[in-house]
């Protein structure tokens, strides 16, 4: 069976971030497609969780093993995916961003949330284009139905979390793996960013996928890009 390989990016970030743009030339030296689509798309006004899982799952393709990989919000993304669809066979997680709904409030601040909920919009930086972005409520609404604890299905998992991360703690990670036997959480010392270990990252990868052995490009499912 052929693998497809897909990669979602962060929260505020792009299919131009650094690693993105890193794990895109390495797969493409192997002869591998890996397709990185703009979650941002089609505004990052509307941007919720569910809209990501939708997305995502367009580029899931039905007759191959698909290897999702996920950075922060992306890695959340990710986690929903696979306990959504069952083509999803394995899942590569950098800091993944796990308790979201409480973590992102706590990081806002209550005034903050207030002014947003009173609003219904916020401006939040956006790393990808270097300016603020307005961004909706229902983000945060709809992220309210989505729990941690519902993330049960047993998909082989590598989480691999910075022990100096100031946005997602790495203990979130150590916890999540910690009630689930098919998890398996990896330490690095760097930050949320990861950007000091990129190439651990990229070893991890080819560790886990051992389907690069006899995948080319030749056979791997075109879908949009």
């Amino acid at each position: 069976m052929s693998s497809s390989y897909l990669y979602l990016h962060g929260w505020a970030s792009s299919p131009d971030s650094h690693k993105a743009r890193f794990f895109r030339q390495k797969f493409a030296e192997k002869g591998l497609i890996c397709h990185v689509p703009d979650l941002n798309q089609p505004d990052f006004y509307h941007l919720t969780l569910s809209r990501q899982i939708k997305q995502a799952a367009e580029y899931l393709h039905p007759n191959a093993e698909n290897i999702v990989i996920g950075s922060s919000l992306g890695g959340l993304t990710a986690l929903w995916l696979a306990a959504q669809y069952p083509v999803v066979t394995r899942l590569i997680l950098f800091a993944p961003a796990l308790q979201f709904f409480s973590r992102c409030q706590q990081l806002i601040g209550a005034e903050q949330m207030r002014i947003w909920r009173e609003k219904g919009e916020l401006p939040i930086y956006h790393y990808g284009y270097e300016r603020l972005e307005t961004l909706s409520y229902e983000f945060i609404t709809d992220m309210a139905n989505y729990c941690d604890d519902e993330l049960t299905r047993p998909i082989p998992t590598l989480i691999l979390h910075g022990i100096q991360d100031e946005v997602v703690p790495f203990a979130h990670s150590q916890a999540f793996a910690a009630t689930r036997p098919w998890v398996q959480c990896r330490a690095l010392d760097s930050d949320h960013g990861l950007n000091n270990v990129h190439e651990e990252l990229w070893g991890a990868v080819e560790g886990v996928s051992l389907l690069f052995q006899k995948n080319n490009q030749t056979n791997s499912p075109e879908f949009k890009s």
